[in-house]
């Protein structure tokens, strides 16, 4: 039986990008990860675009909510074999005490939620046919 990792996105908001994170990887990782996500500051609402996008791209959004990381530091939390910050904040910040001792990384991604207009910066990009030129 292949292992299975427990992974957890971080950013401030946890409103967008390690949102979609969590649903990406749970889809694509399946069933040898499970993601999760949360903020170091939770806006408390996953940004409307984030959920657009996600039903785009046919991931489910249902159990899409914004949280503090502080869920996944207590007693009963999953035990975590990855942490990653997807925003250069979150990276900054001293994290919770991580029960396990993951291995934590720092991704970088531009949040997508800051950028003017909003709707542009969450729109679906054409994939580009290698064949064509």
């Amino acid at each position: 039986m292949p292992p299975h990792y427990n992974v957890l996105f971080l950013c401030t908001g946890n409103s967008a990008r390690s949102i979609m994170a969590e649903a990406i990887m749970n889809r694509r990782g399946f069933p040898n990860f499970t993601a999760y996500s949360a903020g170091s500051h939770p806006t408390g609402r996953v940004h409307p675009q984030a959920l657009r996008q996600l039903e785009i791209a046919k991931l489910p959004t249902d159990r899409a909510r914004s949280k503090g990381w502080e869920e996944f530091a207590e007693p009963g939390a999953p035990e975590l074999h990855f942490v990653f910050t997807v925003c250069d904040n979150a990276a900054k910040e001293v994290c919770p005490v991580w029960p396990g001792q993951p291995m934590t990384a720092h991704w970088g991604v531009p949040d997508p939620a800051t950028v003017l207009p909003v709707s542009a910066a969450f729109e679906p990009r054409q994939a580009r046919n290698p064949e064509e030129n």
